[in-house]
């Protein structure tokens, strides 16, 4: 069994869990004779508080969230891999520096409210520059991230922590499953937990009205709560490490072994073979022979061997084992070998499709990231608008809000050469295309956007064309030149005595000599 799985296990029967469920599953002993009996009442469950109906899941237990003890260890050991384990590290270190490398920022279309974004960036507390990697780098490790929000007087925004360790209960929709409202702390040392309502950035009318009743009971705070690969009806996230832990200790046992065989094979012992004499005299002799040092002096007769025997395991090359162990984890995460050294094989053309399966999930969890800081740019507009109480948007607070983005680094540097000459060929056949009455103009250039976005130029294809014929209606052109090169001028067509140059003077006008 893993380490994950025998985790657990040690932990039930630390709790005595396990001897709980076998005495349940026994036929019970008969009384001795004279015995006094008395009722025995197992329990089950935990009360975390004595109005625990304010906040038990309505939904029940999930069966598709780990077990909390297993949660719990799952965390201990993914930071503790992250801590040790290189690999390890490298599995949630990569993805980071790709998705974060040179920073983000918010962006808005309104100048007032990228004023009120920068000024709650930049913020001495929220310090997002400073804090958003050790929280993404949490979330791949935890699988989730909780923020409690703290409101001032002036609608100014600050974001706190909750550690996922102290998450105690997810509270989910009694009708909708998939929807989180509300976080349980662990109990405190004085048997305090708080209540967080989960914050959604809407009227609370979007709940039904048994949902808004519970979570008039979050009385603590409000806070975002964002889980990764989770289920639709489970209640907790789980980290990106979860399914490799396992593999992770057995590929660090195993280099240990290799370390261990490695130090075996390269030592050696003196094995002197003394000829003609009795047990007596090899046992003194033995006492009396001491390992030569390097550069040492060895007199003996003919009667008196030495021999360096080093041993022969006869063990295969451990790097195909190795490589074995790295590749499981390694495909397990979508990364390809030649990221962490393993390049023996690898040329340009195949590193870079190996790359390609990587690089969809990087965008994956960013645009799943860019969700997270826009939920965040909403409610900091929201509050700064005076909107947290519940008030419906104005339709130009709701055009700023449609317009919020997260500006990203680029991911990787891509080779446009082959991109660019491909883009050359596309627009003259493009152009062929439409003079031939083949496609329609917006086709054309529909064609043509999907081409420059792989130079990172999107082309918003309706303002493109009007704006394009606009330009050609200035210069005198049709719509059939759309896509094709203006005219040249006369002056550089060549085809007449315009073409000739005026500066140059006359022949004639030359002095002579």
């Amino acid at each position: 069994m893993g380490i994950l799985s025998n985790a657990y296990r040690q932990a039930m029967i630390g709790a005595g869990l396990m001897a709980a469920e076998a005495h349940a599953a026994s036929e019970p002993a008969a009384p001795a004779a004279g015995a006094t009996t008395a009722s025995f009442r197992e329990s089950a469950g935990a009360t975390v508080d004595a109005d625990d109906a304010s906040w038990t899941r309505l939904t029940g237990r999930s069966e598709k969230d780990l077990d909390p003890l297993t949660q719990q260890r799952a965390n201990k050991l993914a930071q503790h891999l992250w801590q040790s384990n290189p690999l390890a590290n490298r599995l949630i270190e990569l993805p980071l520096a790709y998705l974060l490398g040179k920073g983000v920022k918010l962006r808005a279309a309104d100048a007032e409210a990228q004023t009120t974004l920068d000024r709650h960036w930049r913020d001495c507390i929220n310090a997002w520059p400073i804090k958003l990697p050790k929280r993404i780098r949490e979330l791949s490790l935890f699988g989730e991230q909780c923020w409690p929000a703290f409101t001032g007087g002036n609608g100014f925004v600050r974001i706190g922590y909750l550690d996922p360790v102290r998450i105690g209960t997810v509270v989910m929709d009694p009708d909708n499953g998939e929807q989180p409202i509300g976080i349980v702390t662990k109990t405190d040392g004085r048997g305090n937990a708080k209540r967080y309502r989960c914050i959604v950035n809407g009227p609370e009318s979007v709940f039904t009205e048994r949902t808004q009743e519970i979570r008039k009971t979050f009385t603590d705070g409000d806070c975002f709560y964002f889980r990764i690969n989770d289920l639709c009806n489970g209640q907790r996230g789980r980290g990106d490490l979860v399914p490799l832990l396992d593999w992770l200790d057995a590929y660090d046992e195993f280099l240990f072994g290799e370390m261990d065989r490695a130090d075996f094979m390269r030592a050696f012992v003196w094995d002197v073979e003394l000829t003609g004499a009795d047990q007596t005299e090899v046992d003194r002799r033995a006492q009396q022979i001491q390992a030569p040092r390097p550069g040492a002096v060895r007199v003996h007769n003919e009667n008196e061997k030495w021999n360096a025997v080093a041993p022969e395991l006869q063990a295969g090359d451990g790097s195909i084992a190795a490589r074995l162990f790295r590749n499981q984890i390694l495909g397990g995460n979508t990364l390809p070998e030649h990221w962490y050294g393993g390049a023996a094989d690898v040329n340009r053309a195949t590193g870079e499709s190996m790359a390609e399966p990587t690089e969809k999930a990087f965008e994956m969890r960013q645009a799943y990231l860019g969700h997270m800081l826009v939920e965040v740019a909403t409610y900091v507009l929201r509050a700064r608008w005076g909107a947290l109480d519940g008030r419906d948007l104005t339709e130009d607070e709701q055009v700023v809000i449609d317009g919020l983005g997260v500006e990203w680094p680029e991911m990787t540097t891509k080779d446009t050469t082959r991109y660019a000459t491909a883009l050359q060929q596309v627009i003259t056949a493009a152009a062929d295309a439409m003079d031939a009455g083949l496609v329609s103009e917006k086709t054309a250039l529909t064609i043509i956007a999907a081409l420059a976005a792989q130079l990172g130029v999107d082309i918003d294809v309706e303002a493109e064309l009007k704006a394009a014929k606009a330009d050609l209606a200035a210069r005198g052109g049709s719509a059939k030149d759309l896509l094709k090169a203006p005219p040249l001028p006369p002056d550089a067509a060549g085809d007449g005595d315009d073409a000739v140059a005026t500066d140059v003077p006359d022949a004639e006008a030359v002095p002579a000599g």
